[in-house]
Protein backbone atom coordinates (compact mmCIF):
# COMPACT_ATOMS: atom_id res chain seq x y z
CA UNK A 1 0.00 0.00 0.00
CA UNK A 2 1.41 3.43 -0.96
CA UNK A 3 2.21 6.17 1.58
CA UNK A 4 3.13 9.82 1.28
CA UNK A 5 6.79 8.78 1.55
CA UNK A 6 6.63 6.99 -1.80
CA UNK A 7 3.83 9.03 -3.39
CA UNK A 8 5.64 12.37 -3.07
CA UNK A 9 8.89 11.19 -4.73
CA UNK A 10 6.88 9.41 -7.43
CA UNK A 11 4.94 12.58 -8.25
CA UNK A 12 8.07 14.73 -8.11
CA UNK A 13 10.14 12.37 -10.26
CA UNK A 14 7.41 12.01 -12.88
CA UNK A 15 6.90 15.79 -12.93
CA UNK A 16 10.60 16.70 -13.28
CA UNK A 17 11.36 14.01 -15.86
CA UNK A 18 8.28 14.91 -17.88
CA UNK A 19 9.25 18.60 -17.91
CA UNK A 20 12.54 17.68 -19.60
CA UNK A 21 10.91 15.43 -22.21
CA UNK A 22 7.96 17.74 -22.93
CA UNK A 23 10.24 20.77 -23.36
CA UNK A 24 12.17 18.83 -26.02
CA UNK A 25 8.93 17.76 -27.75
CA UNK A 26 7.62 21.33 -27.59
CA UNK A 27 10.81 22.61 -29.24
CA UNK A 28 10.32 20.22 -32.17
CA UNK A 29 6.64 21.12 -32.64
CA UNK A 30 7.45 24.83 -32.39
CA UNK A 31 10.14 24.47 -35.07
CA UNK A 32 7.70 22.67 -37.39
CA UNK A 33 4.95 25.23 -36.80
CA UNK A 34 7.29 28.19 -37.29
CA UNK A 35 8.71 26.95 -40.61
CA UNK A 36 5.88 24.99 -42.26
CA UNK A 37 2.77 26.27 -40.48
CA UNK A 38 0.70 24.93 -37.59
CA UNK A 39 -1.46 22.51 -39.56
CA UNK A 40 1.28 19.86 -40.07
CA UNK A 41 2.61 20.56 -36.57
CA UNK A 42 -0.77 19.95 -34.94
CA UNK A 43 -1.55 16.99 -37.22
CA UNK A 44 1.70 15.24 -36.32
CA UNK A 45 1.22 16.00 -32.64
CA UNK A 46 -2.37 14.71 -32.63
CA UNK A 47 -1.35 11.49 -34.39
CA UNK A 48 1.46 10.89 -31.88
CA UNK A 49 -0.88 11.50 -28.93
CA UNK A 50 -3.37 9.03 -30.42
CA UNK A 51 -0.65 6.36 -30.69
CA UNK A 52 0.49 7.06 -27.12
CA UNK A 53 -3.10 6.76 -25.88
CA UNK A 54 -3.41 3.38 -27.60
CA UNK A 55 -0.14 2.19 -26.06
CA UNK A 56 -1.22 3.24 -22.56
CA UNK A 57 -4.66 1.63 -23.00
CA UNK A 58 -2.95 -1.62 -24.04
CA UNK A 59 -0.28 -1.66 -21.35
CA UNK A 60 -2.62 -0.83 -18.46
CA UNK A 61 -4.49 -4.16 -18.28
CA UNK A 62 -1.28 -6.13 -18.96
CA UNK A 63 0.52 -4.57 -16.01
CA UNK A 64 -2.25 -5.65 -13.65
CA UNK A 65 -1.68 -9.29 -14.65
CA UNK A 66 2.04 -9.33 -13.78
CA UNK A 67 2.91 -10.60 -10.25
CA UNK A 68 3.90 -7.67 -8.03
CA UNK A 69 7.39 -8.90 -7.08
CA UNK A 70 8.28 -9.74 -10.68
CA UNK A 71 7.03 -6.32 -11.79
CA UNK A 72 9.03 -4.56 -9.09
CA UNK A 73 12.20 -6.48 -9.99
CA UNK A 74 11.99 -5.80 -13.74
CA UNK A 75 11.03 -2.16 -13.31
CA UNK A 76 13.63 -1.71 -10.58
CA UNK A 77 16.48 -2.89 -12.79
CA UNK A 78 15.29 -0.75 -15.73
CA UNK A 79 14.86 2.30 -13.51
CA UNK A 80 18.32 1.85 -12.03
CA UNK A 81 19.94 1.67 -15.47
CA UNK A 82 17.89 4.60 -16.75
CA UNK A 83 18.55 6.72 -13.66
CA UNK A 84 22.29 6.02 -13.63
CA UNK A 85 22.50 7.05 -17.29
CA UNK A 86 20.79 10.39 -16.56
CA UNK A 87 22.89 10.93 -13.42
CA UNK A 88 26.17 10.16 -15.21
CA UNK A 89 25.48 12.59 -18.05
CA UNK A 90 24.22 15.30 -15.68
CA UNK A 91 27.33 14.94 -13.48
CA UNK A 92 29.64 15.19 -16.50
CA UNK A 93 27.74 18.24 -17.77
CA UNK A 94 27.95 19.86 -14.34
CA UNK A 95 31.72 19.26 -14.39
CA UNK A 96 32.08 20.70 -17.90
CA UNK A 97 33.25 17.42 -19.43
CA UNK A 98 30.39 17.44 -21.94
CA UNK A 99 28.50 20.59 -23.01
CA UNK A 100 25.18 21.62 -21.50
CA UNK A 101 22.07 21.03 -23.61
CA UNK A 102 21.14 24.24 -25.45
CA UNK A 103 17.43 24.41 -26.31
CA UNK A 104 17.95 27.43 -28.57
CA UNK A 105 20.58 25.51 -30.55
CA UNK A 106 18.28 22.49 -30.72
CA UNK A 107 15.48 24.74 -32.03
CA UNK A 108 17.81 26.13 -34.68
CA UNK A 109 18.86 22.66 -35.80
CA UNK A 110 15.25 21.44 -35.95
CA UNK A 111 14.17 24.55 -37.86
CA UNK A 112 16.94 24.09 -40.42
CA UNK A 113 16.06 20.42 -40.86
CA UNK A 114 12.37 21.18 -41.41
CA UNK A 115 13.21 24.00 -43.82
CA UNK A 116 15.42 21.70 -45.91
CA UNK A 117 12.71 19.01 -46.02
CA UNK A 118 10.41 21.46 -47.81
CA UNK A 119 7.23 19.33 -47.61
CA UNK A 120 4.30 19.57 -45.22
CA UNK A 121 3.99 15.81 -44.76
CA UNK A 122 7.69 15.55 -43.85
CA UNK A 123 7.22 18.37 -41.33
CA UNK A 124 4.19 16.57 -39.90
CA UNK A 125 6.22 13.37 -39.56
CA UNK A 126 8.93 15.33 -37.77
CA UNK A 127 6.40 16.55 -35.21
CA UNK A 128 4.91 13.05 -34.96
CA UNK A 129 8.29 11.40 -34.34
CA UNK A 130 9.40 14.01 -31.81
CA UNK A 131 6.21 13.89 -29.75
CA UNK A 132 6.00 10.09 -29.95
CA UNK A 133 9.59 9.46 -28.84
CA UNK A 134 9.53 11.97 -26.00
CA UNK A 135 6.04 10.80 -25.04
CA UNK A 136 7.17 7.19 -24.86
CA UNK A 137 9.84 8.21 -22.37
CA UNK A 138 7.19 9.98 -20.28
CA UNK A 139 4.96 6.88 -20.39
CA UNK A 140 7.88 4.67 -19.36
CA UNK A 141 8.79 6.93 -16.45
CA UNK A 142 5.18 7.14 -15.23
CA UNK A 143 4.79 3.35 -15.38
CA UNK A 144 8.21 2.74 -13.86
CA UNK A 145 7.81 4.99 -10.83
CA UNK A 146 4.12 4.26 -10.37
CA UNK A 147 3.59 0.58 -11.04
CA UNK A 148 5.53 -0.80 -8.09
CA UNK A 149 3.18 0.39 -5.36
CA UNK A 150 -0.05 1.33 -7.09
CA UNK A 151 1.18 4.89 -7.74
CA UNK A 152 0.26 5.09 -11.42
CA UNK A 153 -2.34 7.80 -10.87
CA UNK A 154 -0.09 10.03 -8.69
CA UNK A 155 2.77 9.61 -11.19
CA UNK A 156 0.42 10.33 -14.09
CA UNK A 157 -0.80 13.44 -12.25
CA UNK A 158 2.81 14.63 -11.94
CA UNK A 159 3.37 14.11 -15.67
CA UNK A 160 0.08 15.82 -16.50
CA UNK A 161 0.99 18.83 -14.37
CA UNK A 162 4.33 19.04 -16.18
CA UNK A 163 2.61 18.96 -19.58
CA UNK A 164 0.17 21.71 -18.60
CA UNK A 165 2.95 23.90 -17.19
CA UNK A 166 5.23 23.55 -20.22
CA UNK A 167 2.38 24.15 -22.67
CA UNK A 168 1.12 27.18 -20.74
CA UNK A 169 4.56 28.78 -20.55
CA UNK A 170 5.42 27.80 -24.14
CA UNK A 171 2.21 29.24 -25.57
CA UNK A 172 2.72 32.41 -23.54
CA UNK A 173 6.30 33.10 -24.67
CA UNK A 174 6.00 31.37 -28.09
CA UNK A 175 9.69 30.50 -28.15
CA UNK A 176 12.02 27.64 -27.08
CA UNK A 177 12.12 27.24 -23.30
CA UNK A 178 15.88 27.72 -23.12
CA UNK A 179 15.83 28.95 -19.51
CA UNK A 180 14.52 25.71 -18.10
CA UNK A 181 17.35 24.39 -15.86
CA UNK A 182 17.43 21.14 -17.79
CA UNK A 183 20.71 19.77 -16.44
CA UNK A 184 19.64 20.43 -12.85
CA UNK A 185 16.35 18.67 -13.53
CA UNK A 186 18.13 15.73 -15.14
CA UNK A 187 20.50 15.48 -12.18
CA UNK A 188 17.59 15.40 -9.72
CA UNK A 189 15.60 12.98 -11.87
CA UNK A 190 18.62 10.71 -12.22
CA UNK A 191 18.98 10.62 -8.45
CA UNK A 192 15.32 9.77 -7.86
CA UNK A 193 15.03 7.21 -10.67
CA UNK A 194 18.17 5.41 -9.49
CA UNK A 195 16.84 5.47 -5.91
CA UNK A 196 13.50 4.04 -7.02
CA UNK A 197 15.42 1.44 -9.03
CA UNK A 198 17.32 0.20 -5.99
CA UNK A 199 14.18 0.34 -3.84
CA UNK A 200 11.96 -1.59 -6.29
CA UNK A 201 14.73 -4.13 -7.04
CA UNK A 202 15.15 -4.81 -3.34
CA UNK A 203 11.41 -5.22 -2.84
CA UNK A 204 11.22 -7.46 -5.90
CA UNK A 205 13.86 -9.70 -4.33
CA UNK A 206 11.92 -9.77 -1.06
CA UNK A 207 14.20 -7.43 0.92
CA UNK A 208 12.86 -5.58 3.96
CA UNK A 209 14.12 -2.00 3.89
CA UNK A 210 15.01 -0.44 7.29
CA UNK A 211 12.45 2.26 7.97
CA UNK A 212 10.18 1.01 5.20
CA UNK A 213 9.30 3.61 2.57
CA UNK A 214 11.40 6.28 4.32
CA UNK A 215 14.54 4.40 3.27
CA UNK A 216 13.88 5.73 -0.24
CA UNK A 217 15.12 9.15 0.90
CA UNK A 218 18.29 7.62 2.33
CA UNK A 219 19.00 5.80 -0.94
CA UNK A 220 18.40 9.02 -2.87
CA UNK A 221 20.84 10.85 -0.57
CA UNK A 222 23.54 8.29 -1.39
CA UNK A 223 23.07 8.81 -5.13
CA UNK A 224 22.96 12.59 -4.69
CA UNK A 225 26.24 12.66 -2.76
CA UNK A 226 27.82 10.25 -5.24
CA UNK A 227 26.72 12.33 -8.25
CA UNK A 228 28.00 15.56 -6.71
CA UNK A 229 31.24 13.82 -5.79
CA UNK A 230 31.74 12.53 -9.35
CA UNK A 231 31.09 16.02 -10.74
CA UNK A 232 33.56 17.55 -8.27
CA UNK A 233 36.28 15.00 -9.05
CA UNK A 234 35.82 15.47 -12.80
CA UNK A 235 35.94 19.25 -12.41
CA UNK A 236 39.19 19.08 -10.43
CA UNK A 237 40.68 16.70 -12.97
CA UNK A 238 39.90 19.12 -15.78
CA UNK A 239 41.40 22.01 -13.79
CA UNK A 240 44.52 19.93 -13.09
CA UNK A 241 45.05 19.14 -16.78
CA UNK A 242 44.59 22.70 -17.94
CA UNK A 243 41.04 22.24 -19.28
CA UNK A 244 41.59 19.04 -21.28
CA UNK A 245 38.77 16.55 -20.73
Amino acid sequence: MSTWATAAPAIGSAFAASVVEIVEAFTIVLAVGTVRGWRPAFAGTAAALAVLTLIVATLGPLIDRVPLHALQLVIGVLLLLFGLSWLRKASLRAAGVIPLHDEDAAFGAETEGVRKAGRDWVAGMTAFKGVLLEGLEVVFIVIAVGAGRGLLWPAAAGAGAAALMVLAVGLAVHRPLARVPENTLKFGVGVMLAAFGVFWTGEGLGAEWPGGDLSLFGIAAVFLITGLGVAGLARRRIAGTGGAA
